[in-house]
């Protein structure tokens, strides 16, 4: 696990994102459930962030996605939070809310246990760009404890937006 943690610092994907989003002035906005905000504080991270941050929200319960960003109760009832529709639905409602060139969203199971009979490692991620939105699943090693989990996700998350905008 060290060693995992230890190769992805060595690659700052924060400072890619930056460079690009700066470089095109793009503006973006995350909704987080299984990262609870860890994506938000590493883009804000970098002094000027500002320039780029437009609106970060943790939606963490299915009230705050119905609320903020209009995913609908169908789509929880059937398919559950952790699910790519749901992440679909994040992204959609959240470009519609926002307005942002770019947006980021996350809805998973961090663990210990399952989370809607879904496992532990489990991470839909979802990013709108250009007019589209894309929605990836990622399963990561669920032996991971919870906060190096959060971590892997934010790491998957920001990763999967850094090819999106290089496409």
């Amino acid at each position: 696990m060290q060693n995992l943690l230890l190769k992805f610092k060595k690659f700052n994907t924060v400072s890619e994102l930056t460079k690009i989003l700066l470089r095109n002035a793009l503006q973006i906005s995350t909704a987080e459930s299984c990262t609870g905000g860890l994506i938000s504080s590493r883009l804000t991270d970098p002094a000027g962030s500002s320039a780029y941050i437009k609106a970060n929200f943790v939606t963490y319960s299915n009230e705050a996605k119905q609320r903020f960003l209009n995913v609908s109760e169908n789509t929880l009832r059937t398919h559950g939070a952790v699910s790519a529709e749901c992440a679909y639905e994040m992204a959609d409602g959240l470009i519609k809310l926002t307005g942002s060139d770019v947006v980021l969203c996350t809805t998973g199971v961090a663990g210990p246990s399952t989370s809607e009979n879904k496992p532990a490692g489990l991470i839909y991620v979802s990013c709108g760009y250009n007019g589209n939105i894309t929605v990836k699943e990622f399963r990561l090693n669920p032996k991971y404890n919870r906060k190096n989990m959060k971590f892997m996700f934010s790491e998957t998350a920001l990763r999967f937006l850094l090819e999106t905008l290089n496409q």
